[in-house]
């Protein structure tokens, strides 16, 4: 029988720790979530490995380093509400749910919120809503938002998205930019969002995210 809890720290020893994730809440959270409950039945098997694993259809999760460094440096308070898009099978969205008050997952995939909603609950994960609807669209009925987190790539990131922003708010992206994408950090302040670079990673372009063809004669 596979002991997925001692795979769970070998995860944490040497793929989160060694990449400068220093928040003890952000570790703790990595340690106590059993992400082979939020991978396909088939996969559970490679929930650890150090890459992003196939949800099929072009999404994937997250690969624990990525996840983890974009939670370190948004340093989620626990008053503050997340707007995860992009939440697969809900890994994301029960870890955020460790550091945050509450978190607002949203998926698109029909089949992909049922299994979110189901391991979502199983983990206890109480203050996560499943919101089901486009993920370029949000969920700004439940919003605005202290952090927004995106779990995929995007080439083209809808104004949509930041307008559900609080003032004052954070927003991790990874923006597609060829074979390495760039993490970056937005801060909104006055309506604005400034971003800073935060570290290079790599996932497939979001549904809805994809950059907008350019316009011809």
């Amino acid at each position: 029988m596979t002991d997925f809890a001692t795979r769970r720290t070998i995860m944490v020893d040497t793929q989160i720790r060694p990449n400068d994730v220093t928040k003890f809440p952000v570790i703790d959270a990595m340690l106590a979530v059993p992400r082979e409950d939020f991978v396909p039945a088939d996969r559970r098997e490679t929930a650890y490995i150090g890459e992003n694993v196939d949800l099929g259809h072009g999404r994937v999760v997250l690969e624990p380093r990525t996840l983890a460094k974009m939670l370190d440096v948004l340093d989620i308070q626990s008053d503050e509400l997340v707007l995860d898009i992009g939440a697969g099978f809900g890994y994301s969205s029960a870890v955020i749910s460790r550091l945050a008050e509450a978190v607002v997952a949203v998926e698109q995939d029909e089949a992909l919120a049922a299994e979110a909603q189901t391991a979502l609950s199983e983990a206890e994960a109480d203050n996560v809503i499943v919101h089901r609807g486009p993920l370029a669209n949000g969920a700004a009925q439940h919003g605005p938002y202290d952090v927004i987190v995106l779990q995929g790539a995007v080439a083209h990131l809808p104004r949509a998205i930041t307008d559900q922003l609080k003032d004052g708010g954070r927003i991790a992206c990874l923006f597609d930019e060829g074979p390495l994408g760039v993490v970056r950090i937005g801060y909104k302040v006055d309506g604005v969002v400034t971003w800073r670079h935060a570290f290079n990673a790599s996932a497939p372009v979001l549904p809805g995210f994809e950059r907008h063809a350019a316009f011809a004669l």
